[in-house]
């Protein structure tokens, strides 16, 4: 085997670790150390195939975004109106957010950074890997967009970016249902916590994300 086949391999035996441990125990709890000891190897080693920590979590998430997009695709039929469709591509991002909470994490990680810093800090290939991967998920939303704009059934000037914004709102919603604590204010003015639903989270989400196409939300 030559020494790049041997580089290759080698990155994905530690793209595969990382990714299970995030499914295992979370993105919180699993270290880099960790990482190195269930491919067999020491964390320097880790360090030759990716600049940093961030760019680790941005090749790991590519590997959540490939799937999703094929979930995504498969849950969407051209044949239904824009609304429907705008529903079941909803539903099926939060049920894989809810299945795979490593997932939102490993996205939201990258989401708290500055633009300017990430692009500093990930290697232009991995950028590259990781925008085309967002982009094929996000280009079910705004083809769905484009069509409802064609129906005249929808006012979006900017379909991609409405995109990015369903894509970051509904992270932050299953960071709620992840909580499970929704504040409310009690009869006595005091703030109480409650429960999230998970199927009420998802017909609001639904709902809101229509009423935003439609211009009138």
């Amino acid at each position: 085997m030559a020494v790049s086949e041997r580089r290759a391999e080698r990155k994905r035996e530690i793209l595969e670790a990382t990714r299970n441990l995030f499914d295992e125990r979370g993105v919180r709890d699993a270290q880099i150390e960790d990482i190195a000891q269930a491919v067999g190897i020491n964390r320097a080693i880790i360090y030759r195939h990716f600049s940093g920590k961030e760019e680790l979590f941005a090749e790991t998430l590519v590997s959540y975004l490939e799937e999703l997009e094929g979930l995504l695709g498969e849950a969407d039929d051209a044949s239904d109106t824009p609304d429907v469709r705008l529903g079941h591509i909803t539903e099926v991002f939060l049920d894989f957010g809810v299945r795979l909470p490593a997932f939102v994490d490993c996205a939201q990680a990258l989401l708290r950074r500055r633009g300017d810093e990430l692009l500093e800090e990930i290697s232009e290939p991995v950028m590259l890997s990781l925008g085309t991967a967002m982009t094929a998920c996000l280009a079910h939303v705004v083809r769905i967009l484009e069509a409802g704009v064609e129906a005249g059934d929808y006012v979006v000037r900017d379909p991609d970016l409405l995109a990015n914004i369903f894509y970051t709102q509904a992270l932050g919603v299953l960071n709620l249902v992840t909580l499970q604590l929704a504040v409310r204010k009690h009869n006595a003015g005091l703030p109480v916590t409650g429960p999230v639903p998970f199927d009420e989270v998802k017909s609001l989400l639904t709902l809101a994300a229509v009423a935003m196409a439609r211009g009138t939300a």
